[in-house]
């Protein structure tokens, strides 16, 4: 069987090839009697045809960090870790990311710009925990911590999907339902509106007019709506774009205060995790205000960290600047007084952790009956201009 492999000659220099082997540690056993050191092996890819693979989930990339937090954990050195986790039973996308990371490592880059450059589907927290770890030295601790904060996202990401099930199905029977009506039964009153004496009334004529343009340009609306849906996902990838919106969000009355409570849940979680790891205070301040979100609150924070700079408490700048209800600047207090921050920063992320997923539940609540509420107005509009129709039609034949 043919294999492809990555390695490091005797001067240091990276080499790519490929070798037929009876496994990849014939592979490995083959180039290292030649002085060289194996980076990755894999299995031989042809460069063309349609290769069809499953895509990389988020819990597969949880999965293979948590792995390599074991093993670090377990005294396992990380170049060591590493290129066990690109040999490992993982998703191919994993594997790959895991042995370009082996290779940077190798070349002398550190941990942190290498998994920033692998490739994995990672949030920016992650990579904030990982410069925490190597600043103090405890990169398993620190990588742990991410793993922990990865899998509480899943689990709200999770039960946010599962509530959203409803609506969508509410939303998609609408627009099938709406559809239906254009195609089947607005035709059937089309003559309405070339036949009429005079001019109907104007939901009428919007709703016969559009009709009639879906059924002759059938091909063309189908078009422009995945033109348009195509449209909206590139503008999605753009972080201005993305930062605007969230700015907006942030300023209506219910959403606002549920990405707040998010922010902030976050935000304290990764303060914790890095305090825990033995950051210092101001790295770790400004290391998790580049997670915050909202363009406003992450410039709110900020000047609390420059007041903490000049030498203000950490609770007393929070609280001159609102960031925090009256609960989290008593956690604070306390744990400055303590001596052990940490455990405060902790118990201030569950505390808003758990405000958040009430308000999540609020917003939700509130999404069923307005889905509702938009179908049954789109259809009741399109039926109440077909009525017009139909009732202007008679009194022209009276």
């Amino acid at each position: 069987m043919e294999y492809d492999y990555e390695a490091v000659d005797r001067h240091g220099e990276s080499i790519e090839g490929s070798l037929e082997a009876e496994s990849e540690a014939a592979v490995v056993r083959e180039l290292s009697r030649d002085g060289h050191t194996v980076v990755a092996v894999r299995p031989h890819r042809p460069p063309f045809g349609l290769r069809f693979a499953r895509p990389l989930r988020d819990a597969e990339v949880v999965i293979a960090l948590q792995e390599l937090a074991t093993l670090l954990g377990s005294g396992v050195a990380l170049g060591d870790a590493v290129q066990a986790q690109s040999g490992g039973s993982h998703h191919p996308a994993v594997a790959e990311a895991f042995a370009a990371v082996a290779k940077d490592l190798l070349r002398g880059e550190s941990f942190l710009k290498a998994m920033r450059g692998c490739g994995l589907p990672l949030p920016e927290y992650v990579y904030q925990l990982l410069e925490a770890g190597e600043l103090s030295g405890r990169l398993p601790q620190a990588l742990g911590e991410a793993v922990a904060q990865l899998k509480d996202d899943q689990r709200v990401a999770a039960d946010l999907r599962s509530a959203l099930v409803y609506p969508a199905v509410l939303v998609v029977s609408g627009i099938a339902a709406v559809l239906l009506i254009f195609v089947f039964v607005v035709p059937k009153f089309a003559h309405l509106l070339a036949a009429a004496d005079r001019e109907l009334p104007l939901l009428a004529t919007v709703v016969l007019g559009a009709g009639v343009w879906f059924n002759d340009n059938v091909v063309l609306a189908l078009l422009a709506a995945a033109a348009i849906a195509l449209a909206l996902a590139a503008l999605w990838r753009s972080r201005g774009l993305r930062a605007r919106l969230l700015g907006v969000v942030a300023r209506l009355p219910v959403l606002g205060q549920w990405l707040a409570e998010t922010d902030t849940a976050k935000w304290a979680s990764v303060m914790g995790a890095m305090l825990a790891a033995r950051v210092e205070l101001m790295d770790a301040l400004t290391l998790a205000g580049r997670g915050v979100r909202v363009a406003g609150r992450r410039a709110m924070l900020g000047r609390a960290v420059a007041e903490v700079r000049q030498g203000s408490a950490l609770s007393a700048a929070l609280e001159k600047q609102r960031a925090l209800t009256p609960t989290g600047y008593n956690l604070i207090r306390v744990g400055e007084q303590s001596g052990d921050l940490a455990p405060m920063m902790r118990a201030l992320a569950g505390l808003y952790e758990e405000n958040s997923a009430r308000r999540m539940k609020r917003v939700l609540a509130l999404v069923e009956p307005l889905a509702i509420l938009l179908i049954g107005a789109a259809v009741g509009l399109i039926m109440a201009g077909i009525i017009q129709a139909i009732t202007s039609a008679n009194e022209l034949a009276i």
